[in-house]
């Protein structure tokens, strides 16, 4: 390797992270408006540049502090971005994280040095035009969790410790953009042993209230959904 080589100069890494939530019973993703350039005014995933003296997750960890205020999100990474042009400014590498959060009791930062606001979207809401290549970004992260959450039971991070079967089957049907017969979504769950009955119902809905359930465990592990 010749450090001098001018091919390896101005080269930069990024950390990007699409997270995930479950707020309002809609699925839902933030984004932070810019404040500065490039792309002022624009959307985009929480992110930004790696320190020489920082791993990447440190630095995802540490943007999404400083970005958004929050500290105890679960990231996972699952694709490097490497478009020499993603970038105007460098030729920055975005390593990109996919985050999962439960939005009870969350509050995050709405305004910094460098974003103006910062809001979750509905997935259907995410703006065509976010900065850098951000699109293209959430697009990918929102593949990812399509096959995660029909893999595994990460599912179980989205939602609030108590849920009713309509809102378990309206993020699946949300994220999946697919419509399940609820006879049979509520049997298959049933089978699985993933959930169990609280005993409890749900309170102040206007309507007959619905049975909570809660997941039998929060650990991580692989299974056979759908």
């Amino acid at each position: 390797m010749d450090i001098n080589n001018p091919l390896y100069r101005n080269q930069g890494i990024h950390v990007v992270c699409a997270l995930f939530t479950v707020k309002d019973s809609e699925v839902k993703i933030l984004l932070a408006k810019r404040s500065n350039n490039p792309y002022p005014d624009k959307w985009m995933l929480p992110s930004g540049a790696v320190y020489n003296n920082e791993d990447c997750e440190t630095a995802m960890k540490r943007e999404m502090l400083e970005k958004t205020g929050i500290t105890n999100c679960y990231v996972e990474q699952f694709h490097v971005f490497s478009n020499p042009k993603r970038s105007p400014v460098m030729r920055m590498i975005a390593v990109g994280y996919i985050g999962i959060i439960n939005s009870e009791n969350l509050r995050i930062k709405k305004k910094t040095e460098k974003t103006q606001d910062v809001e979750w979207f509905k997935l259907s809401e995410v703006p065509e035009d976010l900065a850098y290549d951000h699109r293209e970004i959430f697009l990918y992260a929102l593949k990812t969790l399509k096959v995660k959450i029909i893999r595994t039971n990460i599912v179980k991070d989205l939602l609030p410790q108590y849920f009713t079967l309509p809102e378990l089957q309206k993020v699946y049907e949300v994220i999946l953009n697919k419509k399940f017969d609820r006879r049979n979504f509520r049997k298959k769950f049933l089978q699985l042993d993933l959930i169990e009955n609280t005993g409890m119902q749900e309170e102040n809905k206007g309507h007959k209230p619905a049975n909570l359930y809660k997941f039998k465990q929060r650990e991580d592990y692989d299974v056979d959904i759908f």
